[in-house]
């Protein structure tokens, strides 16, 4: 019951936290959009490395083959692809659609975690799943688009699933840690090809003291403080129960929209918050029998003893790989 109410908690705090976006994206809106995704990755990478050493853990790990392909696909499609299909999404439809279709997320991973896990999906989280995106679905509005708008949020949607399926075989060796910051370290060199690709030699520029602000603030909170703790949270919830806190998202919209003065919610953003709600508490009340869903090592995070990794990985070794 700790480690749940832990990963809760820290489910709930990430996504909230990548809530926040929608109230300070718009300062960054005319800074060059992959130079500034690459300076944000590149500060929150630094923060967590200088974490890990402070914390007496070594930097770099040996890595396998399969670690090495797992924390490149991540970082090419959690990250980096998912970036590009939003921002070509959000030109061919309006911003509900492809916030309405990334939020289904909860319902893939509600699926397709147990899956991976080789075991049956859960009936009732995945009743709360749905819940959880009717209510997302209310708050942010369904919008419209155009067929392509469509294609780009669904491609949108894969890459937020893989941000969470591709980082769980990972986790127990490597730690939240480690993975975060290999992850963002491995995409920035990404963004600044596509970004040389784009936008050429308008990549960078000095930003104003608002944009370093964001910017410093994307870095730290969003990317180095939400990603370690949905991190943490993944094997302590099994994919499918953390995949219900994507909800929250909006409900961190909201209130930050709130605190900065920027305008006060609409009934139909609280009811659907409330819908949110309800699908979690649907979705995350104890049951008799433990889910089989849920990915955890005999020791949460054993990255600081190598046996006791090695030993969770021949553990995890039978879920097959999430790709």
């Amino acid at each position: 019951m700790n480690s749940m109410l832990r990963g809760s908690a820290g489910a709930a705090s990430a996504m909230f936290m990548v809530g926040t976006l929608a109230a300070v994206s718009p300062v960054i809106g005319r800074y060059p959009l992959y130079g500034g995704q690459a300076l944000r990755y590149a500060l929150a990478a630094t923060i967590l490395f200088a974490i890990i050493g402070a914390r007496g853990q070594r930097l770099v790990v040996r890595l396998s083959p399969r670690e090495s392909l797992l924390l490149l696909a991540l970082a090419a499609t959690g990250l980096v692809l998912f970036n590009v299909c939003v921002i070509q999404a959000t030109r061919y439809a309006s911003p509900a659609l492809v916030g309405t279709i990334v939020g289904v997320v909860p319902v893939v991973l509600a699926v397709v975690g147990p899956l991976l896990a080789r075991s049956r999906p859960s009936g009732r989280v995945l009743a709360a799943a749905a819940v959880v995106v009717v209510g997302a679905s209310i708050t942010t509005g369904f919008g419209s688009g155009k067929l392509t708008g469509l294609v780009y949020a669904v491609g949108a949607l894969a890459c937020e699933a893989c941000f969470s399926l591709l980082a769980l075989p990972l986790l127990p060796r490597l730690g939240p840690l480690r993975v975060s910051a290999y992850t963002e370290a491995a995409a920035v060199p990404l963004l600044l090809v596509i970004g040389v690709l784009a936008d050429g030699g308008g990549l960078f520029r000095a930003p104003s003291l608002a944009e370093a602000s964001t910017l410093v603030y994307l870095g730290t909170v969003v990317s180095a403080g939400a990603f370690v703790l949905w991190y943490d949270a993944l094997p302590r919830l099994g994919a499918d129960r953390a995949g219900l806190f994507a909800g929250v998202i909006p409900v961190g919209a909201i209130v930050t929209t709130v605190l900065v003065g920027l305008g006060a919610p609409t009934a139909t953003e609280l009811g659907g918050a409330a819908v949110v709600v309800t699908g979690l508490v649907l979705g995350l009340t104890p049951r008799r029998r433990t889910s089989a869903t849920v990915w955890r090592p005999s020791d949460p995070f054993p990255h600081e003893d190598r046996a006791s990794g090695d030993r969770a990985a021949q553990a995890l070794s039978g879920t097959g790989s999430c790709r």
